[in-house]
């Protein structure tokens, strides 16, 4: 029995292949080719070969891959605010943090012509704050005209570039303002239905299209907490080749139509020249919309040495939160004695701008950016706390970032990351000027 399950045991691990992960909405997972080389050597005359032959294709097609990300930070001021890994602690302007902790699995299944069929996926992060689920979704693809795949589970929502790029490849310590406080946690509990060729000789290998509906509050809260739903979509163009030239072009537009019942009979919207508050019977149950419009770009020039890589997206639309955040609620607001809050209605837009750029060598990386978020487009400057129930949620923030990425071994990287972020100047006490919150973060990532 002890030879039978070490056997057995042995088996399986063998056929385990550990890859570094994929971008989230990658297509296609890869194979694992281990399972054919394994079954090679089982003898299956035996009922004991037989077992261990059932085991080996069972668990051949499962991976592996994982990452941390320890770092060190600085921030100008003790108990700064920040959108580089969360606030600092009140009386501290320095910090260790175990940023992301992941471990992830991937399973496929496999038709009896080699074609894939289903997908499974399931990501743990574990930081010094607890461990959570990051993603935990399937996947099935039809195989008659490979051009569909159906999703659903906890996934990644498939709107704009830096929302989906995933932070084992990413540059920058973190997402701009403007993706975390739109789409906080990235994830959302819902289904998608994909367009995505996968025959080699396809026509249409280059175009994608993903739909989906999610429950739109993402992982901030326990439960959806009305029955509106998010639909989001996103027609992708995927590197297109540029005539004449090695340069690669991607680009993608993406729509989200969602929005929250209101629970009150009040509501915050911007007319008369300030955020007035309405009331009226009929907007309790009313959908206060979420619409967003989303392009993006992204640019590849290859050089000698590495490559010259420029990356820009804009969204713009109408965003439904609270008078005092502009971020998307995970729970739906309440007022101090407990009832239902009133929602607030804005207009927004934002944009980052990446410049990447090898040094002589793919080991070394050099990174510039910029982005903006400005929470509500229709006040700006010293209307900001001289308009009535204008609050400090609705400051444009401008973030100039500098960093250098070097890539020590396909296992090992080094982050150095300084930013200056620049709030607009207002009347508020406190947002008078440019508050102090510069900040630097130094990382190690360590991959398998």
């Amino acid at each position: 029995m002890n030879k039978m399950f070490f056997a057995v045991l042995l088996a399986s691990l063998s056929s385990l292949r550990v890859y570094a992960q994929e971008t989230k909405l990658d297509p296609l997972p890869k194979r694992n080719m281990s399972t054919e080389l394994l079954t090679d050597m089982i003898d299956t005359s035996t009922a004991m070969g037989k077992r261990m032959l059932s085991v080996a294709t069972k668990f051949g097609n499962i991976s592996f891959s994982g990452y941390i990300q320890p770092q060190y930070q600085w921030i100008q001021v003790k108990g700064a605010t920040s959108y580089n890994g969360g606030d600092f602690a009140p009386n501290s302007n320095s910090r260790f943090r175990m940023r992301r902790g992941r471990i992830r699995m991937d399973y496929t299944g496999y038709t009896a012509t080699g074609k894939p069929m289903t997908y499974f996926v399931v990501q743990f992060d574990g930081t010094e704050r607890g461990m959570n689920v990051r993603d935990c979704w399937g996947r099935f693809y039809e195989n008659k005209l490979e051009l569909f795949h159906f999703s659903a589970g906890i996934m990644a929502r498939p709107f704009g570039f830096e929302l989906l790029y995933s932070s084992v490849n990413r540059e920058t310590p973190e997402r701009g303002r403007m993706s975390q406080i739109l789409m906080n946690t990235e994830r959302d509990l819902g289904a998608m239905i994909s367009f995505a060729p996968r025959k080699k000789e396809s026509k249409f290998k280059w175009l994608g299209l993903d739909v989906g509906l999610y429950n739109g509050q993402g992982l901030t809260g326990t439960q959806d907490f009305d029955s509106y739903k998010d639909l989001i979509a996103k027609l992708s163009f995927r590197k297109i080749g540029i005539p004449g030239t090695k340069m690669l072009f991607s680009a993608g537009l993406s729509y989200l139509h969602g929005g929250l019942a209101s629970q009150s009979n009040t509501y915050y919207h911007y007319a008369n020249d300030y955020m007035q508050l309405d009331s009226a019977a009929s907007v309790n149950g009313k959908i206060m919309p979420r619409r967003y419009y989303g392009a993006d770009a992204q640019l590849q020039i290859p050089n000698k040495k590495g490559v010259t890589e420029f990356r820009a997206e804009y969204i713009m639309g109408q965003q439904t939160s609270t008078l005092s955040s502009s971020v998307t609620p995970g729970v739906y607001p309440t007022t101090p004695v407990g009832t239902p809050g009133p929602l607030t209605l804005r207009d927004f837009n934002g944009a980052y701008f990446y410049f990447l750029q090898h040094l002589g060598s793919a080991k070394h990386q050099a990174v510039l950016k910029y982005d903006w978020y400005d929470p509500n487009t229709k006040v700006a400057g010293t209307d900001i706390g001289t308009k009535k129930n204008v609050t400090a949620a609705d400051i444009r923030y401008n973030t100039f970032g500098a960093g250098y990425v070097y890539y020590v071994s396909p296992n090992f990287k080094m982050t150095f990351w300084y930013e200056h972020p620049m709030n607009e100047k207002t009347a508020l006490a406190g947002w008078d000027k440019d508050l102090k919150d510069d900040n630097f973060t130094c990382r190690a990532q360590f991959s398998f």
